[in-house]
């Protein structure tokens, strides 16, 4: 299948490593111009040369970007589109709020949930749909959690943000469907990253188990026996939002082994 994505421009947030970076390179192996974004320069430097060295594309580029600064996603979208001329997807991620329950948070922490995971969304979409808008086309998918469809225990902040990702996408698919924008929301389950490993080295300190254990335990409740690999995650991502996607819009979707048992 041709996914129509060769010369696309491509923005993925919070790419240097983890979900991020595995999509970015899966979008830069089908041809696409990608511009990947997040803190560390260091990091990107390293993430771009990985990318072209493992796809053969040179069309990859990065910019530093906290998406907690509304100027700085404005200054990434700029590069983008004077890079590409316009912009046709962008894959919305950040990093995950802290574990915790309810108790454990203050208004900080709050605060930089809803801005980090919900409104950094809403800045750059705001800043994509006019480039979409005039061309009639274009895809947004936004990386959320297993969260949008079952809470998660002792992660409160996720479980109240990442809804409202949902409902965002869920709007917008009304609004901009006449426009051919597509947009869904994804969330991973246990895919191998640091952001999972960092949760079970929680989890093992909290229970007193090592930390193996946690993970086999892990393991064990998904029906496929295994945590995903970030690049089946990735693969599920660029489908969505290539070309050969020209009718699934405002879904969530959970690629997680079957884990999730909610309908």
């Amino acid at each position: 299948m041709d996914l129509l994505l060769k010369g696309k421009s491509v923005i993925v947030t919070a790419a240097s490593k983890g979900l991020g970076r595995a999509i970015a390179t899966e979008f830069a192996r089908e041809g696409a111009h990608v511009l990947v974004a997040s803190r560390s320069e260091e990091t990107l430097q390293e993430t771009v040369t990985s990318i072209k060295q493992e796809t053969s594309n040179e069309n990859v580029d990065y910019i530093v970007c906290d998406m907690k600064d509304p100027e700085a996603i404005k200054a990434m979208v700029e590069k983008a589109s004077k890079w590409n001329g316009t912009v046709d997807v962008l894959i919305n991620n950040a990093g995950g709020p802290p574990a915790g329950k309810f108790l454990d948070m203050s208004d900080d922490d709050w605060y930089h949930a809803f801005e980090l995971n919900l409104l950094s969304f809403i800045r750059t979409t705001r800043e994509v749909v006019p480039f979409m808008k005039e061309q009639q086309s274009g895809h947004i998918v936004n990386i959320a959690s297993s969260s949008i469809k079952q809470s998660l225990d002792n992660l409160v902040l996720s479980n109240t943000m990442r809804p409202g990702i949902v409902g965002l996408a869920k709007s917008l698919s009304q609004e901009l469907g006449e426009d051919n924008i597509l947009i869904n929301t994804v969330g991973p389950g246990t895919i191998e990253t640091d952001r999972i490993s960092k949760l079970n080295q929680r989890t093992s300190a909290d229970l007193d188990i090592p930390v193996d254990k946690v993970k086999a335990n892990a393991e064990q409740q998904v029906p496929m026996k295994r945590y995903g690999q970030p690049e089946e995650f990735a693969r599920g991502i660029v489908f969505l939002a290539s070309g050969a996607n020209t009718y699934i819009t405002g879904q969530s979707v959970i690629i997680d082994g079957g884990l999730v048992k909610a309908l």
